[in-house]
């Protein structure tokens, strides 16, 4: 495996201390297969965070990657350095010119406005656009899940009562799929959101298919039948710490938040998490890149 990030990302000496090996554009290029090119759109306000837990992920895939970071022009965040900014990331205008096998959109802490109210939707719609024509085939995480099924179907979002918080037990609808090779019967996958997408709306529209749905979260993974284009509604590259983070976090400050379901030992936050996804995470993601070099 060889995973080629740019030089000096945060990620790389992270990961490192997790003992995997990443590799950085200083580094004297090897003698491989032409590398596969992955490009993520971080729309997350912890840019660093983010990027760590993706690349977490995609450094277990035996094939060779290359990623890149694309940021949007009509947004400037607010909780990562400029100078990260800078020297880590680019705008679309100059990644839009290049190849790209495949495509991450990451969610975005915008969920309770109206798609267009957002003020980068009219970019992001140019964007998703250009993915569908350009990439490979693209994953779209939580809100991007949400926002790609609106903007190219009509799907609409719904307020939850209260927030879906945990790690609910998941079932493939579709276990053949590639995607879900090697998948348990039942598989975990953490949710973070306070609204929701309904199975009704997808079924109405031909052109796509729910392939793996919660009992209790709802739909779960949606796939586009003609396009190579996956709608994720959870958060599978979460780190372990993550929902402990925003369940203390939004503690005493909102009026919604619960213990997360299935999340600590014994529902017990004084007892810590109870790690049950990351198998079928880094399982999702590896067959993802593998199934991405067959459509190729």
């Amino acid at each position: 495996m060889s995973l080629r990030l740019p030089s000096g990302l945060p990620a790389i000496e992270i990961l490192k201390r997790e003992n995997i090996f990443v590799g950085d554009g200083q580094q004297e290029e090897e003698t491989v297969n032409r590398r596969l090119r992955i490009v993520l759109l971080n729309l997350m306000p912890l840019k660093v965070i983010t990027e760590t837990d993706f690349v977490r992920l995609l450094s277990n895939s035996p094939l060779q990657l290359e990623i890149s970071f694309m940021k949007l022009k009509s947004h400037v965040s607010k909780h990562t350095a400029a100078e990260h900014m800078e020297r880590f990331y680019h705008d679309f205008e100059k990644l839009s010119k290049e190849k790209f096998d495949g495509m991450i959109v990451t969610g975005a802490p915008v969920e309770g406005m109206p798609f267009e109210e957002v003020d980068y939707w009219t970019e992001l719609q140019e964007i998703f656009n250009w993915a569908r024509e350009n990439v490979g085939s693209t994953l779209y995480i939580c809100w991007a899940a949400q926002a790609g099924l609106y903007h190219f179907y009509g799907v609409p979002k719904f307020p939850l009562e209260k927030k879906m918080f945990g790690i609910f037990p998941t079932v493939s609808l579709k276990p053949e799929l590639p995607l879900f090779r090697g998948f348990d019967d039942v598989f975990r996958m953490p949710q973070s959101r306070h609204t929701e997408i309904r199975r009704g709306d997808i079924e109405r529209v031909d052109d796509l298919e729910v392939i793996a749905e919660s009992e209790e979260s709802g739909v779960s993974v949606v796939r586009s039948r003609s396009r190579r284009e996956f709608f994720i509604t959870g958060h599978l590259e979460y780190a372990p710490d993550t929902l402990d983070t925003e369940y203390h976090r939004d503690l005493g400050k909102r009026d919604d938040v619960e213990v997360p379901k299935y999340y600590y030992r014994e529902d017990d936050p004084s007892k810590g998490p109870l790690v049950t996804w990351r198998a079928h995470a880094n399982l999702l993601f590896t067959n993802w890149l593998s199934w991405v070099v067959d459509i190729e």
